[in-house]
């Protein structure tokens, strides 16, 4: 089945390298790639419905030229593009283009809160990661080149590993010169027999096909820990399962996407 790439486009600052990005990741796995705009017309309340229809038509018509432009200017001739522009809301659209026959990554940008403001997953992005039943890639402003030299996979112990999603993802990864750690964070005396198990199990499962290790963090250095581990500003990529704890404790998701994702510059895999 063929690969591709629907990326979200706001036209906001952060479009550009979230194109570039999977623009460079497109070229390794050979994904189509689908720019997908929501537009949001101003429609007069007392307006006729030719005319409302005539506005929406005009704002879809001008998006799509944007898009186009855009594609013009940072998408080389040999990847395959589409375009999708409607005034219909993400969570219509994007389930009805993940029907379609491809093996899909939906791309989405994260956007900071002010300089001394948390970083947090946008509402946008919130209700997409929500919603779809499909592997989100959430990237920081700051990245326009793809790599995956160092992959993490952060597995809880209520909420497992979501396998078949983890394989489906790995499609689009070149298993040359990558390596995946599956870790946990622990809390305080947490006891962690039963998930080393299960992240051993994991790392000796993929290890066929990738240089594997594992790793808990734990107690009061879990934090520090990890971001000593992940937060070395290099080619590295970390996934998380959706409903998790680390997605969904307001600590953990906090030092998640402000430290780590936002600061540390890494990729975001949100696997349904």
């Amino acid at each position: 089945m063929n690969k591709r790439f629907i990326v979200l486009i706001d036209f906001s600052e952060y479009s550009s390298n979230l194109i570039k990005y999977a623009c460079d990741w497109s070229q390794e796995t050979n994904a189509k790639i689908l720019l997908l705009h929501q537009t949001h017309p101003f429609l007069p309340a007392f307006a006729e419905k030719d005319a409302r229809e005539y506005i929406v038509r005009q704002e879809n018509d001008q998006a799509l030229e944007k898009l186009k432009t855009l594609a013009n200017v940072l998408i080389p001739n040999s990847i395959e593009v589409a375009y999708y522009v409607s005034e219909i809301d993400f969570q219509i659209t994007l389930p009805e283009l993940l029907a379609e026959p491809f093996e899909n990554l939906v791309f989405i940008g994260l956007k900071g809160t002010g300089i001394l403001k948390k970083l947090f997953l946008g509402s946008v992005a919130l209700r997409i990661i929500g919603n779809t039943e499909n592997t989100v890639v959430a990237m920081p402003k700051g990245i326009d080149s793809f790599s995956h030299e160092k992959i993490f996979v952060a597995v809880g112990e209520k909420k497992f590993l979501n396998i078949e999603q983890l394989d489906n993802f790995l499609k689009f990864i070149d298993h040359q010169n990558t390596s995946i750690t599956f870790f946990h964070l622990a809390k305080p005396n947490e006891d962690t027999s039963l998930i080393n198990e299960k992240l051993q199990n994991l790392s000796e499962t993929y290890a066929d096909r990738f240089t594997t290790n594992f790793a808990i963090y734990e107690a009061n250095n879990r934090l520090d820990g990890i971001k000593a581990v992940i937060n070395n500003k290099i080619d590295e990529i970390l996934i998380v399962q959706k409903d998790s704890r680390i997605l969904t404790d307001q600590l953990f998701r906090r030092f998640l996407i402000n430290d780590l994702v936002y600061e540390g510059q890494t990729p975001l895999i949100i696997l349904p």
